[in-house]
């Protein structure tokens, strides 16, 4: 893997770095164009939203972000590593420990325990036994379920169990918390909570990007970018509602954002 320094010796280097990333899925038929030369640079420490509408490209650009595609052009690179240049190996190994996924769904298993869904990272990952039940015991302690360990996901509300999704993302001690629509299934009261969580980790120095179709759970960023037909503008909620319209109602992105 090249490490690239994309800030130069006297300047801060950005975790995340995209230069003219675009993305092209060719249908047979078509080829559309969900991302059209995205510019990003996400440092240490930040807490950033990216806001858009269904079929904006978000839903593209979070799996860029996490690995889990590649770009048709353009450059990524994460950690001062170029992405396009890591084999599958590689790729796997920076989804498991250098990114913590927060998913809407929770993505747990259903016939497993809190502690054991927490585990699961460091399983992959050949942390001994004994080593990953103490480590998933803290981050399930760090987001305040130590008391249901023995529970599984059946046994406990929505936020609960996205709670126990952050403490699985945060078990690996990730550089990146990667959180797609977290709050999507969640009521009021357990997105406050869930959201309050990601403010706490973000104060502790936990650098978070939150891809969303909400304007009040962008709001806890501290940086906004808003996208819309695979083209990033950043700016203030309010700016960019002003010149974008406003963000969307609930529901949940299909096809190709």
């Amino acid at each position: 893997m090249t490490t690239v320094d994309a800030e130069g010796a006297a300047g801060r280097r950005p975790l995340l770095h995209m230069t003219g990333v675009r993305k092209t899925y060719d249908t047979g038929t078509i080829q559309v164009e969900a991302l059209r030369g995205i510019d990003l640079k996400v440092f240490p420490g930040d807490y950033v939203a990216v806001i858009g509408p269904s079929g904006s490209g978000k839903s593209t650009l979070m799996h860029i972000i996490g690995c889990l595609d590649v770009p048709s052009a353009g450059q990524y690179q994460l950690g001062g590593h170029e992405v396009a240049e890591m084999d599958e190996r590689e790729l796997a190994e920076v989804r498991n420990r250098q990114i913590g996924f927060v998913f809407q769904q929770f993505n747990l298993l259903p016939s497993m325990t809190a502690l054991r869904n927490v585990e699961l990272p460091l399983v992959y990952a050949g942390v001994p036994r004994s080593e990953r039940r103490a480590r998933a015991q803290q981050a399930l302690e760090r987001v305040g379920l130590g008391h249901r360990l023995d529970h599984r996901p059946g046994e406990l509300s929505g936020g609960q169990q996205q709670r126990v999704s952050v403490a699985r993302a945060l078990v690996t001690e990730p550089t990146l918390i990667l959180a797609d629509e977290p709050t999507g299934n969640l009521d009021s009261v357990s997105t406050r909570d869930v959201l309050g969580l990601f403010d706490e980790l973000n104060a502790a120095g936990r650098t978070i990007v939150l891809i969303t179709h909400e304007a009040d759970v962008a709001a806890h960023a501290a940086i906004v970018w808003r996208i819309d037909d695979g083209l990033l503008t950043q700016g203030s909620l309010s700016e960019l509602s002003g010149r974008l319209g406003a963000p969307v109602a609930a529901g949940g992105d299909h096809g190709l954002g």
